[in-house]
């Protein structure tokens, strides 16, 4: 669907950006305002209620095959994305976990390319590139101990979440984005209860921070985020979605500076214009010229 006109492009671009916006508050909301050791809890709170909520909205359950796809894709993009969000968010530093997500960029290009055979413009491919760079620029994750087990859960949420848009994309072109988002919200949640009983016993206690952050990520970073992004993925190709989706670090880093007081200075702001080139690059086509256009051109064929 590239070849859309640019004004029609431009918009569905600006819907997606919306979910990494979004998702980039998270790390912020999460590390101050939830929670800690309520990983499970954490995500059930947080999709459950956005998933039923876009459900009153659309009024349509699955049918057939829809029923265990939607338990698969709920659980690649939903359950287990967003305990290990949470988990990461936890146990490292909002740069460091960015960063590894930031790498979701690339994995959306090569399971695009290998799933649903969309082959990568160049522009894309180097766009990628470019934006990873000044993620890893920009947000320096190489100083400080770094938790294992928080990195381990980045990495397998950026793996999960990438496949499981993939597989969006493949199965589900003629179901709309707000009903796609009900199912796998719901399903993903309902997937994580059983284990939030298990290991973590009773909800936790929420005081009127925890639930001023919840009531956020709720309504704007999961039901309003998941949303857009869906709707992205049905008219943009997995590759232009994936560097859009390198406006998730840069949002965490602009948070930590007007919020918490980081530092940014030259090299961060270098990092900046990386990431932005990198997504500009990605999501700009080159200039087309019609093949008879070009024909035209070069004049008729030798006799």
């Amino acid at each position: 669907m590239e070849d859309k006109s640019g004004g029609v492009r431009a918009r569905w671009l600006a819907i997606t950006a919306i979910a990494p916006i979004a998702w980039g508050s998270t790390y912020y909301v999460t590390r101050h305002l939830l929670p800690p050791d309520a990983a499970l809890w954490g995500a059930v709170i947080r999709c459950l209620p956005a998933g039923l909520l876009v459900l009153a909205l659309v009024r349509r359950l699955p049918r057939g095959s829809w029923w265990w796809r939607s338990i698969i894709l709920g659980a690649l993009t939903v359950g287990g994305l967003n305990v290990l969000v949470y988990v990461a968010a936890q146990r490292l530093a909002t740069s460091l976990a960015s960063t590894i997500m930031s790498t979701s960029a690339a994995a959306l290009l090569l399971l695009s390319w290998i799933v649903l055979r969309q082959r990568p413009r160049t522009r894309a491919i180097v766009g990628a590139a470019v934006g990873i760079a000044g993620v890893v620029v920009m947000l320096q994750p190489g100083g400080g101990e770094v938790d294992p087990w928080g990195v381990a859960a980045s990495i397998v949420a950026m793996l999960s979440s990438s496949l499981g848009f993939v597989l969006t994309r493949r199965w589900g072109p003629e179901v709309p984005a707000l009903t796609m988002t009900a199912w796998q919200l719901i399903a993903g949640s309902l997937v994580v209860v059983p284990f939030a009983v298990i290991v973590e016993g009773a909800p936790p206690a929420l005081d009127a921070p925890a639930l001023a952050g919840f009531a956020y990520v709720i309504v704007v970073a999961t039901a309003i985020a998941y949303a857009a992004w869906f709707a992205g993925l049905a008219q943009l190709s997995g590759a232009v979605v994936g560097i859009v989706g390198l406006l998730n670090p840069v949002t965490g880093v602009l948070l930590g500076v007007l919020l918490a007081g980081e530092p940014f200075g030259p090299v961060e702001a270098i990092g900046f214009a990386l990431v932005v080139a990198g997504v500009v690059l990605g999501v700009t086509r080159g200039r087309y010229r019609p093949p008879r256009q070009r024909a035209e051109r070069l004049g008729p064929p030798p006799r």
